[in-house]
């Protein structure tokens, strides 16, 4: 049987030996069906375009959808598969497979809800990752090869290369643009570690090909890739190792987020090694040695697979971004100003691909801002954003805005009301008081700063705070807001009225006194 483009694209990748493709199921068909049918011809136009979107990931397809909306003449250009990383080697299917590895967590910790734990909790990794590959067939209808044409946006397969500041070259055809959005995103970076090219190791670009769970994973990086996979290989019943260089998980977190996600790891059963850096790699038969150094002592740890998650590099190569006047730089991705333009001002740029937040609702937001800005001469501005983001462990952890270090830095004086989720009769009737929401405002008012929440739900949790900042709605407001009882998000309205609280000075508590007595 002739090897589907994804089956081949991973095979000859040197950075993935050995090479794994997922499994020719009916799913992954009716994937490639959508992401990159096989069928597909390339549209002829020689009609200048408005817009040559490169990437169709998710600020590319938006960028692409929003433009034809309009009435614009735009073409969009895939390398590989619509939908990039968060449809194919993300988002999706790592939330997938953390929704299973919570179900089994659950059932093992039946008791703490006062259930009967199961007599056998068998695992069926096979089944959990066909799960997933017919949650991404099913996901990848909406923004289909298909469905994006029919919206009226001319989808090119093949590799976009500059001939010129106003010509992109696609598989032989010359496209002539007014405006381009390059939105190639990012890939997993190759750590420089002696040994691991050759013995094979893992990314999120081909860990989901998995069809057997490994019997002993290393996790190389603390990062929310090499966090989230951990705990849910754990779970699934691998003996899971962490390596990771800093002394904490999530360097960037609250230090007391990454300690109780620190906590939640090891209670698992994940093997911790922190202030640990991986020095060298070897194969022994089957078995991968991997040599470590923690405070100056070596020790060695042998495992079956080895999965790195030590961040991301922009795609910037071979799009021939000279000729097109194009400044990037391989490490930060391509230069952008406020505005996301590039240094052709004919071309802006969106996404993984130049931006230090490498989220999907990032790459969605900045698309919008970039197309604005190109088609409608507008000055909408990236530093205006305010974006949140989550790391979906579980507990999760989930922010927005800035942290207290960084507004000391910019000598903004704060104050901090945090709510334990202990307190939270949610929280505590679902037997998840793991966490805390900490809101910070500025010294003296109730503008919200920045907030951390960490709780089973924290990623939904976050986003009424991101409405309240964006907004401009302070704690004072946020206190009058009725929430449904009981809810785990009325750990934020606890916290508005514990800034009330705080308005009750003596003078007035005084006042208040005398006019109760009357």
């Amino acid at each position: 049987m002739t090897n589907s483009p994804l089956q081949q694209e991973l095979a000859t990748r040197d950075d993935q030996s050995p090479p794994r493709a997922p499994p020719d199921d009916r799913f992954h068909r009716a994937l490639l069906h959508n992401v990159h049918p096989l069928a597909w011809r390339n549209p002829k136009s020689a009609v200048k375009y408005k817009l040559v979107v490169i990437g169709a990931g998710p600020g590319g397809i938006t960028a692409a959808r929003e433009t034809a909306a309009l009435g614009a003449k735009v073409a969009l250009i895939e390398r590989n598969f619509i939908g990039g990383d968060r449809l194919n080697v993300g988002c999706v299917p790592s939330k997938a497979i953390i929704r299973t590895a919570r179900l089994y967590a659950e059932m093992r910790d039946a008791d703490n809800v006062g259930a009967q734990v199961p007599g056998s909790v068998g695992i069926g990794f096979e089944t959990v990752m066909e799960r997933m590959r017919r949650i991404q067939a099913r996901l990848s209808r909406a923004d289909s090869a298909q469905r994006l044409s029919e919206a009226g946006v001319d989808v090119y397969f093949g590799e976009a290369r500059f001939a010129g500041p106003d010509t992109v070259e696609v598989a032989g055809d010359k496209l002539r643009f007014s405006k381009v959005l390059i939105a190639t995103g990012a890939r997993p970076l190759t750590p420089p570690i002696p040994g691991l090219a050759e013995v094979g190791y893992l990314t999120n670009e081909n860990v989901f090909n998995l069809t057997e769970c490994p019997r002993r994973l290393l996790v190389i990086g603390g990062g929310p890739l090499g966090c989230e996979l951990a705990q849910a290989f754990c779970r699934f019943g691998s003996h899971v190792i962490i390596a990771q260089d800093d002394p904490m998980f999530l360097p960037k977190e609250e230090r007391d987020a990454a300690q109780i996600l620190s906590d939640s790891l090891a209670r698992d059963g994940v093997e911790i090694h922190l202030n640990t850096t991986v020095v060298g790699v070897r194969l022994d038969g089957t078995r991968k040695i991997v040599e470590l150094v923690c405070g100056g002592d070596k020790f060695n740890v042998s495992v079956d697979e080895i999965l790195a998650g030590i961040g991301r590099a922009p795609n910037v190569e071979g799009m021939n971004l000279e000729a097109a006047g194009v400044r990037y730089d391989t490490g930060t991705g391509i230069h952008v100003n406020d505005f996301l333009q590039t240094t052709n001002r004919r071309i802006y740029a969106a996404g993984d691909v130049c931006l230090e937040h490498k989220f999907t609702h990032a790459a969605e937001a900045s698309a919008r801002i970039a197309i604005r800005n190109a088609l409608f001469l507008g000055r909408k501005r990236l530093s205006a954003l305010t974006i949140p983001w989550c790391t979906y462990t579980d507990p999760e952890i989930a922010h927005i805005g800035l942290y207290v270090r960084e507004a000391r830095e910019k000598a903004i004086p704060v104050t901090t009301f945090t709510i334990l989720m202990q307190d939270v009769d949610r929280a505590v009737t679902d037997g998840e008081e793991q966490g805390f929401v900490k809101i910070h405002v500025r010294q003296g008012s109730d503008r919200i700063l920045g907030a951390t929440v960490v709780a089973r739900h924290a990623g939904e949790m976050i986003n009424g705070i991101s409405l309240a900042i964006t907004s401009g709605i302070g704690l004072r407001a946020l206190a009058r807001v009725i929430h449904t009882y009981p809810t785990q998000a009325g750990a934020i309205k606890m916290a508005a009225e514990a800034y009330n609280r705080t308005r009750l000075t003596p003078t007035l508590k005084s006042l208040t006194k005398r006019w109760l007595a009357w």
